[in-house]
């Protein structure tokens, strides 16, 4: 399903395949000889959304392209199923397991592997041809690759990477003050879909 979102169109090369229950809203461009799975959805957020040739990206996964965080996702690379790839920079050749999770700001280098449900962290530069254990996280700029079981490394780590100002837009905060704010924002940037048109299928 290609959908003009903001007046801005997909662009999908002829060679690529894009299923029909995917979506693929707004800024979007997709290389030659893509594949893009069922129930996938590529929506530009106030950032564009580039993916380059001979790419797959699986069943329910999701690249999202925001404001100030274009998605970029490099030729040859596999996004798994359920995969979560937020205004992040994904270099040829990469590979996104099951389930892992790219958050805003985060740059994975050329022949990484981030393994079932790993994680890279916003702001983080995961070098290239890194690896990312099952579940585990990388974080920092350059990552250091850590298990979940040292939250306090992790953190210790992630503070200054300024997840709330880099995802929202603001400050550190509780989150009851927080979470309304964010809630605001995004009830505002995700009402624009309420314009959006259905163009032809591909």
């Amino acid at each position: 399903m290609l959908i003009e979102h903001q007046g801005k169109r997909p662009r999908v090369a002829e060679s690529a395949y894009v299923a029909p229950n995917a979506v693929v809203a707004g800024d979007v461009t997709i290389g030659e000889d893509c594949r893009i799975l069922f129930g996938a959805v590529l929506t530009a957020e106030n950032g564009a959304i580039t993916v380059g040739s001979q790419t797959i990206v699986m069943e329910q996964a999701l690249v999202r392209g925001r404001d100030r965080q274009p998605a970029q996702v490099g030729d040859h690379v596999i996004v798994g199923p359920h995969a979560h790839v937020n205004g992040a920079t994904i270099g040829d050749a990469a590979f996104l397991a099951t389930g892992t999770s790219i958050f805003p700001g985060a740059h994975v280098g050329a022949g990484a592997e981030v393994r079932i449900n790993g994680v890279v962290h916003v702001n983080s530069n995961l070098a290239a041809d890194a690896v990312v254990p099952i579940g585990w996280i990388a974080v920092g700029d350059p990552a250091e690759i850590l298990p979940p079981s040292e939250h306090e490394r992790i953190w210790e780590i992630q503070e200054p990477l300024d997840f709330p100002g880099t995802v929202f837009g603001l400050p550190r905060a509780p989150p009851n003050e927080l979470m309304p704010a964010a809630t605001r924002r995004y009830v505002e940037t995700f009402g624009r879909h309420r314009e959006d048109r259905l163009l032809d299928e591909h």
